[in-house]
């Protein structure tokens, strides 16, 4: 069985018990920089060098100041020519870092873009390879709502305040040997600066880290609000019922309660940051105070001293940014773990890469004593599930909803693993296999198959996209499921997009949709076909024609047909019948209608429709009875829809 999910609880536990230790630094930046350095060697490198560019000509102004003072403070007229030397270099260093500022800029939003894109590959890499079993659980997506939001961004942040640091420290050495020549105790001062914003940050960092924490499922909640809103699928219902205004006043409640969270935790950040602020504040100062005593006793001139002057302030910009980077590395750190526990989720699939490859044919598929539970459920969806598919057979699983029939399917899918018992392809349990190869030799269709906002072509081509899908093999899947005259009726037949999101495209109806997942399904032309209601949306008649034709199409592959219309399955060569997680019955249509159980009682219950397919109201109208008709077409229509 999987990990579970990381708790959040636990999450916050394991955050505050971390030290912001050197290793902690140096591990943080060593990741963040091999991080950055495969996702855009080139630009890193660009920005190193116009780090320490940046930092060279910071000391150097302060020198060029001083020049410039003595030049202008030497005994009796200033010489122009003197000043001019200092003003044209403290201009041009200016101007230097200024461009020098403006393309760091623009490279750091270069390679941020890089270093996001690389771990949301990673990230998506997951969410798309791990168990389906997370997808069960709100932890799973309060952990994915936060990796989102939060940490696919951090490794970026980190990688700024890493390359800030570098270039605080080294203009910060520049300017402490140029304080220094003038006073070591000046320089020892305005290092001092830097121990109240220390103090204060490590708070700053942890209160950040929990508000997220916090907010992660309100966050969520808020998300599937505006979805709610503005999705295209529900915005039939919410005019419907006129679900505007509630849902409008919900996503407000929920906002202003997160913005009251918000305040607060600004008011904290807030007061800590002001007292690191107010600090080194004194500190500098203090500072400024020995440094005009210093020009009292005449322990310093004042060109010396206007030097001094700038190299402190300076000085003091370029601690209080070491120490912001080195705060932001801290706290992001915290998002990175966070991060690093999401991405250790697609370990277990990994590990399973040495597996086996699971076969291109099979004689016989098994599924023994199986037991399934999701995740949370009190009640097991699959208890003791024991049946057979031969090679070549069409079976019908059936059974009233809740009876574990979609549930099976996932597991003979390979997309679900048994909790107990075991499935197997000629005696080989599938546990064995890479999951991925099973999966590539199954061909699913879900009842809420997915319409992908794509072409026609690629809609079916999806269905085996490890190959190339030539013309001639979409045709003949969609030829297979009554879909290719759908798709040639369109304005650009094939390729016509299917869907009225993007300009140019155009919708189908649910029955036309699903002749197309079918298609998809039948391209995939993998030995295992399962149908899960494949036909809910067509019409009784459309999808008897469908099964009538099953057995040509699948040209000898195995197929399971799910469906709730007893009728339309009895031409299967046998049908399985599942009830509250179990088989309970299982034979030809004609065994179980003899044996007059439950798949008899069930059967009766909806022979108000006839094999071909003909609504109740055709047959009723045959035997007369015009209210007769409406009344119990009536009954049918809610019957099957309910069904």
């Amino acid at each position: 069985m999987p990990p579970a999910p990381l708790d959040p609880v636990a999450l916050r536990v394991a955050a505050r018990s971390q030290t912001k230790s050197l290793g902690r630094l140096a591990f943080l930046i060593r990741s963040s920089v091999s991080l950055a350095w495969s996702a855009g060697p080139r630009p890193l490198t660009a920005l190193v060098l116009l780090q320490v560019v940046s930092a060279v000509a910071l000391g150097l102004q302060v020198v060029a100041v001083q020049r410039l003072l003595s030049a202008v403070l030497a005994p009796g007229d200033a010489d122009l020519a003197a000043t001019a030397g200092p003003v044209i270099v403290l201009a041009g260093l200016t101007a230097l870092g200024a461009v020098t500022g403006a393309v760091q800029t623009q490279l750091l939003r270069v390679l941020g873009e890089m270093v996001v894109r690389t771990m949301w590959t990673r990230v998506l890499r997951v969410a798309t390879g791990v168990d389906l079993r997370h997808f069960e659980s709100p932890e799973f997506y309060d952990h994915l709502s936060r990796v989102q939001g939060n940490a696919v961004a951090r490794p970026y942040q980190v990688t700024q305040g890493v390359l800030s640091a570098a270039g605080a420290v080294v203009a910060g050495l520049g300017l402490a040997v140029a304080l220094a020549s003038f006073s070591p105790a000046l320089l020892a001062l305005a290092l001092l600066g830097g121990i109240p914003l220390l103090l204060t940050s490590r708070r700053e960092s942890r209160l950040e880290f929990d508000f997220s924490v916090a907010q992660a499922t309100a966050i969520r909640r808020r998300a599937y609000l505006v979805l709610l809103q503005t999705g295209r699928d529900e915005a039939k219902e919410v005019r419907a019922f006129g679900l505007g205004t509630w849902l409008s006043a919900e996503f407000e409640a929920l906002y202003e309660h997160y913005l009251g969270d918000l305040r607060r935790h600004a008011v904290r950040r807030g007061l800590l940051s002001l007292v690191g602020q107010l600090g080194a504040a004194i500190v500098l100062g203090g500072t400024l105070f020995f440094l005009v005593w210093l020009i009292s006793r005449g322990a310093i001139d004042v060109p010396d001293a206007g030097a001094a002057v700038l190299a402190i302030r300076m000085l003091a910009t370029q601690v209080q940014s070491l120490l912001r980077s080195v705060q932001l590395i801290f706290e992001s750190g915290l998002f990175l773990d966070d991060l690093d526990s999401f991405l250790e989720l697609g370990m277990p699939a990994l590990e399973q890469s040495h597996g086996s490859d699971a076969p291109a044919s099979f004689d016989t598929i098994r599924v023994d004593d199986v037991h399934f539970s999701y995740p949370g459920a009190s009640v097991e969806a699959l208890r003791g599930v024991d049946l057979e598919l031969r090679a070549g057979e069409i079976v019908a699983l059936v059974g009233e909803n809740g009876s574990g029939k979609s549930t099976l399917a996932k597991l003979l899918a390979g997309l679900y693993q048994p909790d107990g018992g075991r499935i197997s392809w000629d005696d080989t349990d599938i546990s064995r296999f890479h999951p991925a190869s099973l999966r590539e030799q199954v061909s699913v269709t879900f009842q809420d198959f997915v319409r992908y906002a794509l072409s026609g072509t690629d809609n079916i081509a999806v269905g085996r996209i490890d190959r190339p899908a030539t013309p001639a093999q979409v045709r003949a899947a969609a030829r297979a499921t009554g879909a290719e005259g759908v798709l040639d009726a369109l304005p650009h037949g094939f390729d016509t997009l299917l869907s009225r999101l993007f300009a140019g495209g155009i919708d189908l109806s649910g029955g036309e949709w699903q002749r197309v997942a079918l298609a998809r399904s039948f391209f995939r032309d993998a030995p295992l076909v399962i149908l899960d209601e494949p036909s809910a949306s067509l019409d009784p008649r459309a999808e008897h024609a469908l099964f009538a034709t099953l057995r040509d199409v699948l040209a000898g592959r195995t197929a399971l047909f799910i469906s709730h219309r007893y009728a339309t399955v009895r031409g299967a060569d046998r049908i399985i019948v599942l009830d509250a997680g179990a088989v309970v019955e299982e034979g030809t249509h004609d065994e179980l209608i003899e044996a007059g159980g439950h798949y008899a009682d069930l059967y009766r219950l909806q022979s108000h429709t006839d094999i071909a397919g003909a609504p109740l109201a055709a047959v009723a109208a045959t035997a007369g009875g015009a209210g007769q008709v409406g009344r119990t077409g009536v009954a049918a229509a809610s019957h099957r829809s309910s069904s």
